[in-house]
């Protein structure tokens, strides 16, 4: 597979994953940025009735996420908005979710944004303005199912980093054609 930013003319599907506070949207954002290419927050694209439901502490089901899922995917391969390509923090917790997104965006890459849970906690804790309650990180790492080895589209960030430095690995990666980065033994 050619680096990411490196296929002549190809455009570019990335979804940046993990669970609630691991960091998707700074990360996506600044790996957009570094791209000249569109983010999307994929929190924007759930329905009314899913943020209620997370608002209330209720964990979704998958019932409420396919849609979302499917809006995810078609952002992920609408050519015609975004002929360069697109950025979108989303999830993406199980094998299931992350095929259905392969599905509707072929070519589509994921980078894994994954730490300790009380490092997420402590972040969680610590925002403001975000629906998501820390209540439910409990949930989300209970669903996450984590990018196993022939899920070669994913590449394996740890989030102990800063965000910048995150950033600019990926990018160090991307321009490398390196497909995966393991975080150290014991993490």
């Amino acid at each position: 597979m050619a680096a990411l930013g490196q296929e002549p003319q190809r455009r570019i599907a990335l979804v940046v994953m993990g669970v609630s506070g691991s960091g998707k949207s700074t990360v996506g954002a600044g790996i957009a940025s570094a791209l000249g290419l569109h983010f999307i927050d994929g929190d924007s694209l759930h329905s009314p009735v899913s943020v209620a439901k997370m608002q209330a502490g209720m964990p979704l089901l998958d019932e409420d996420r396919w849609p979302w899922l499917d809006r995810i995917g078609a952002r992920l391969a609408d050519a015609a908005a975004w002929p360069r390509g697109v950025v979108i923090a989303c999830s993406a917790l199980r094998r299931a979710y992350r095929d259905r997104i392969r599905r509707a965006a072929a070519g589509v890459r994921f980078v894994f944004l994954d730490g300790p849970a009380e490092l997420i906690g402590t972040r969680m804790a610590g925002r403001s303005g975000h629906y998501m309650p820390g209540a439910l990180l409990a949930s989300q790492l209970r669903t996450l199912e984590v990018p196993g080895s022939d899920e070669a589209d994913v590449m394996r960030m740890s989030i102990e980093e800063p965000a910048s430095e995150i950033v600019a690995h990926v990018m160090r990666e991307a321009q490398t054609g390196a497909r995966r980065r393991q975080l150290p033994k014991g993490s």
